[in-house]
């Protein structure tokens, strides 16, 4: 038990799938988990582990921003014992080739905050998802026809569309990253793990576009979204 998780060492699995929203993971969970048991309500931050497939697996919410996934994965992957996080979040799209409900792998995370500084003093700003989880992922979605784009995220610490002045914001991004969306919890994730030698990949539904003012309906949001629970499933599997 921490301050923050109230399960056992032994209610939590070695593989964890990680959305945002607590009513998310209770989403994932009552629609594709068999056998399932609520095993954190601290915070209302719901955990769950069932099966999938047969697979022993932990659903477990996040919350918003890099202090909140950065207290959750250090302690599932230090106290808890995790080999491997999925994130499963949504972006807003800075390239007009994403359309809305895309799902995107994230390679690498940069952020223009002081995360890592904060946790280990290293002045580090960019981190890589793991190669070999990365590379099981689209193997997947390859296998099972599903469309997925690879990119460069900005893990930001506020809310891109409440930025005073947009332009000036993304021309701080280093250029050579050819940034194509934005969320704000990758890089805490990726970080993190790399301190601890575990892993860590981060998939993203892009539900927002700087280039698209299309409205989406909660039918297609939650198919989409679906899309993307289906691929970190199917992948958890083979670990």
């Amino acid at each position: 038990m921490t301050p923050h998780i109230e399960s056992k060492l032994e209610d939590i699995a070695k593989i964890v799938l990680m959305p945002g929203d607590p009513l998310r993971a209770k989403y994932i969970a009552d629609n594709f988990l068999t056998d399932v048991k609520l095993v954190n309500t601290v915070r209302n931050m719901y955990g769950y582990t069932g099966k999938y497939e047969g697979a022993r697996l932990t659903v477990f919410a996040s919350g918003m921003g890099m202090p909140s996934i950065g207290i959750y994965c250090y302690e599932l992957f230090k106290i808890y014992n995790v080999d491997i996080i999925i994130r499963l979040g949504s972006c807003g799209a800075y390239k007009p080739d994403i359309e809305l409900l895309d799902t995107i792998l994230v390679d690498n995370s940069y952020t223009e905050g002081n995360f890592a500084k904060g946790l280990t003093g290293d002045e580090c700003h960019i981190v890589e998802a793991d190669r070999e989880l990365n590379n099981l992922l689209e193997q997947t979605a390859q296998e099972k026809n599903i469309k997925l784009i690879k990119g460069n995220i900005i893990c930001s610490e506020i809310f891109d569309y409440y930025v005073k002045d947009f332009d000036e914001f993304k021309a701080r991004f280093p250029q050579d990253l050819n940034i194509i969306g934005a969320e704000m919890e990758s890089f805490a994730l990726f970080y993190t793990a790399k301190y601890l030698n575990k892993k860590a990949a981060c998939l993203l539904t892009a539900v927002d576009s700087r280039f698209n003012t299309e409205k989406i309906s909660s039918k297609d949001r939650e198919q989409s979204l679906d899309n993307m629970i289906k691929l970190a499933l199917d992948t958890a599997i083979k670990l």
